[in-house]
């Protein structure tokens, strides 16, 4: 009858909150005055997002306009990717990524952290870009998601299917 709880530790983002970030930066610095005349766009490049303008400073100006978009709207600013400016040509360029999926390497120090860490009935595997989490108690699970959360990872977590 005591059968095992788990749960799942994801990295997941919405796309369609992505894109709504993106138009509501857009219209934003479209009629900002301090990006008049100054070709700062940011714009979906295939699966990449790229931040454009005529100085390094711009640039990184619209960049910052769009990751307060992305924070208004949930998502968590370590799911962004951001590379430094570039010039290309007359203009200088900032590539953008958005991650998902739990890298191998941040999966095995989180399942590390747990085996460390949380109470010993706990067990964490890797599944692919997931990890699942599994205990008889609920209260021990409830304890690692709570660590997890305190801890400082470079990825943004998700904990979902508790049950």
């Amino acid at each position: 009858m005591a059968s095992d709880s788990t749960f799942d530790i994801v990295s997941k983002v919405d796309k369609q909150e992505v894109a709504n970030a993106l138009n509501q930066a857009q219209k934003e610095i479209a009629q900002r005055y301090d990006f008049k005349g100054v070709g700062a766009d940011v714009d979906f490049s295939g699966e990449k997002i790229l931040v454009k303008a005529n100085s390094e400073e711009r640039a990184k100006a619209a960049l910052d306009v769009f990751q307060s978009k992305l924070v208004k709207r949930g998502i968590s600013l370590k799911s962004l990717d951001a590379g430094e400016p570039f010039a290309s040509g007359k203009e200088y360029r900032i590539e953008c990524s958005i991650k998902e999926g739990i890298a191998q390497d941040v999966a095995k120090k989180v399942s590390k952290m747990i085996r460390d860490e949380a109470p010993k009935s706990v067990k964490a595997q890797i599944q692919g870009d997931e990890l699942r989490v599994t205990s008889k108690s609920r209260d021990d699970l409830q304890e690692t998601i709570a660590l997890l959360k305190g801890a400082d990872l470079d990825v943004d977590l998700q904990f979902v299917n508790f049950r």
